[in-house]
């Protein structure tokens, strides 16, 4: 299916590693102009070094936590890319996880300040070229968690809905401009972020790795009927279309990408 982007350029932020890396790998596939930011220099070299095979990718340092640095960025794109038509959010981290009770004000003031604020961040600063020219797309990765809230993830839980309400309110707000946002939610997707969250769990377990996954499916997510972690390229799949001229009266909505893992509809 031709998705109607070869040409139109894609910032996908975050996209050293898991969902961003499999998106920008997609995104390529369909002849876009990619660019992939990080915060580890040596991991998003790598990065685009896995990507080498296509001519049209570009790869910055950002820190989605300091508004100087994204200005930076946009700067930087300006210069060597030209506008952006594409902006995929995907930058993110786990937070401490722990009951209510045993959370610091300051953790929840880092999962806050990355998950929500720094997409908050991030689109106050491309907005201006996502509202030029009467066709945008912006793609907020959220999670399961945004419905589905786990009691030993709450700050994560509250960031990620907090990324809901976001795309409802700017879907409502630019549509009328070309301008169509819209959420992914994935679940247990097989990505750094779960691999270290399943080899802490083994250690903590004595287990193996692959017995902590199994036991974190059984216990903690009974409701992925497919029993498996999902692939970074399910996920990367979605937003791609969402990112296309084929979804062109998608907008406000949030895509779960969760194999079921979310009990309502």
């Amino acid at each position: 299916m031709d998705l109607g982007i070869k040409g139109k350029t894609a910032l996908v932020v975050g996209g050293d590693s898991g969902l961003g890396l499999a998106t920008a790998k997609t995104l390529l596939e369909e002849e876009a102009t990619v660019i992939i930011t990080g915060v580890d220099q040596e991991k998003l070299e790598e990065a685009a070094d896995s990507l080498k095979d296509y001519s049209h990718l570009y790869h910055y340092y950002a820190d989605v936590t300091k508004s100087e640095s994204l200005k930076k960025l946009h700067q930087q794109i300006q210069k060597d890319v030209g506008k952006i038509d594409i902006l995929v959010h995907s930058a993110g981290i786990s937070g401490t996880s722990g009951l209510f009770h045993e959370i610091s004000e300051s953790d929840w003031q880092e999962t806050l300040d990355v998950d929500l604020m720094g997409a908050v961040r991030t689109i106050k600063e491309f907005l201006s070229d996502l509202r030029t020219g009467g066709w945008g797309r912006l793609i907020l990765i959220s999670s399961e968690n945004a419905e589905e809230a786990y009691p030993d993830e709450i700050p994560y839980d509250c960031a990620k809905a907090g990324l809901l309400a976001l795309v409802k309110g700017l879907s409502k707000t630019y549509a009328k401009e070309g301008l169509l946002v819209n959420a992914v939610s994935p679940a247990f997707i097989e990505t750094p972020m779960t691999d270290a969250m399943m080899e802490e769990r083994s250690k903590e377990l004595k287990v193996s790795k692959e017995e902590a996954i199994q036991s974190f499916l059984d216990e903690k997510r009974p409701n992925i009927e497919l029993k498996r972690r999902g692939q970074p390229e399910e996920v990367a799949a979605v937003i791609a279309f969402l990112c296309s001229d084929r979804a062109s009266f998608i907008n406000g909505s949030n895509y779960r990408i969760d194999a079921g893992s979310v009990s309502t509809i």
